[in-house]
């Protein structure tokens, strides 16, 4: 069996841990739980027949308090980058986060979801940020942990990519 260690890149509060849990479980929870550190999940998930482990890296999210340890990316397969569609500052930051990881741990596969789609009446996530990064071919996805829209198809689309 294939094994692939996949990272949750993103700002405090944009719903890494719940897209991880709606994957992994089926399950949303309105509770808030920060992420200390990391947390690592598991699920097996089949790509054209083939079955892959996917080792699911939950990190702790940027801020301006607490910065990613780029040493938990060490023999990362790939990371989906998650803002929160509702807060610009996430997206600004998101797509600082991705510069700097293609910095620290080069050009390895991504998908940028963004999260919250739910509450798509506050968003602020717009058509001239979606042109700009389709303009960096970034593989955009827009998702709700608390629905599950979405979810299954980015850490799909991120394994397809991964695996070629």
């Amino acid at each position: 069996m294939i094994q692939k260690k996949i990272c949750m890149l993103g700002s405090f509060a944009v719903g890494k841990t719940s897209l991880v849990r709606r994957f992994v479980e089926s399950i949303f929870s309105e509770t808030y739980h920060t992420t200390v550190g990391v947390k690592i999940d598991k699920k097996i998930v089949r790509i054209d027949g083939a079955e892959i482990n996917l080792v699911l890296w939950d990190l702790y999210g940027d801020d301006d308090f607490q910065k990613i340890r780029w040493s938990y990316f060490q023999g990362s397969s790939g990371y989906l980058l998650v803002a929160d569609g509702t807060r610009r500052a996430t997206i600004d930051k998101a797509i600082e986060l991705e510069e700097r990881a293609r910095k620290e741990i080069g050009a390895v596969p991504f998908v940028f979801v963004v999260n919250k789609c739910d509450l798509v009446d506050d968003w602020e996530f717009d058509p001239e940020m979606d042109a700009r990064l389709a303009a960096k071919n970034w593989t955009v996805l827009r998702s709700s942990a608390k629905t599950g829209q979405g979810v299954d198809e980015a850490f799909s689309q991120l394994t397809r990519k991964i695996v070629g």
